[in-house]
């Protein structure tokens, strides 16, 4: 395998960890998803998940969520041990997993809903959001009124609606087409600076993920486990016009691709 050499860009994390990943394992019957995984995602930063297709990343995902059972291991919020769902954490799905017969309103809503947030208090939080996404004066439109675009943006202002520390997005921008993922990018890099939170994201893409990361968590195929911990240098003050034009962003995508391309079938 062709190595990442350690340099200014690929440091270990901030010792600040809103989630910590410790010694998590998953068995699905006779096939070891994750063995012994441990890793920290900095607070207020985005962490990708990257790796080849079946490496684990979806799964360990859904265990920071609370979804999923580690086998063993733990995963810790803040310090402390994740047992279930909660409210410090909130998940964007691949598929937008939107109630088809709500409005994008109610759709943004509704995790507020669920708290039992009166209705003006949470459709003006909603409202926050929506125009925060791009998508004021769609309000009272339905699902199949919007471009999977668009949808995919009701399910991050859902997401950001509810104000959890910790927003998980699995491959959120791989179902729209690559003008509104180069969209999409931008608006995720306005959206980590504004918001403070801590976002950890599952991407197949390395450009997606140098694009975007503050953290880069590359994962190897079953039994995963972390291979490289990759911290990009900070293209943002070139602003995101100039980024992809960078030399040290070109030279990273390269490195990964080196570090990947064995796994590749």
């Amino acid at each position: 395998m062709s190595q990442i050499k350690p340099d200014a860009r690929h440091v270990a994390p901030a010792t600040d960890s809103a989630v910590s990943v410790r010694n998590v394992s998953k068995v699905y019957g006779d096939v070891q998803a994750l063995k012994d995984l441990t890793l920290d995602f900095p607070r207020g930063e985005l962490t990708s998940l990257l790796g080849p297709s079946g490496c684990g990343k979806t799964t360990l995902l859904k265990i920071i969520a609370g979804l999923l059972p580690a086998t063993s291991g733990e995963v810790l919020i803040n310090g402390r041990a994740v047992n279930g769902p909660g409210p410090d954490r909130s998940f964007v799905f691949q598929d937008f997993a939107l109630m088809p017969w709500a409005t994008v309103l109610r759709n943004v809503a509704f995790g507020l809903e669920l708290r039992g947030v009166a209705k003006s208090e949470r459709e003006a939080v909603a409202e926050k959001y929506i125009a925060a996404v791009g998508l004021a004066g769609f309000e009272q439109k339905y699902p199949h009124q919007l471009s999977g675009g668009m949808r995919q943006r009701v399910g991050l202002a859902r997401a950001l609606s509810v104000n959890a520390e910790v927003l998980l997005l699995d491959e959120p921008f791989s179902a729209v087409d690559e003008q509104t993922r180069r969209k999409f990018q931008e608006d995720m890099l306005e959206l980590v600076q504004k918001e403070k939170k801590t976002f950890i994201f599952v991407t197949h893409s390395i450009e997606e993920a140098v694009y975007v990361s503050d953290q880069i968590a590359i994962l190897l195929p079953r039994p995963s486990r972390v291979s490289e911990i990759i911290r990009p240098a900070s293209f943002r003050d070139k602003g995101v016009a100039n980024i992809r034009r960078d030399p040290e962003y070109l030279d990273i995508v390269d490195r990964i691709w080196a570090s990947l391309r064995n796994y590749v079938e």
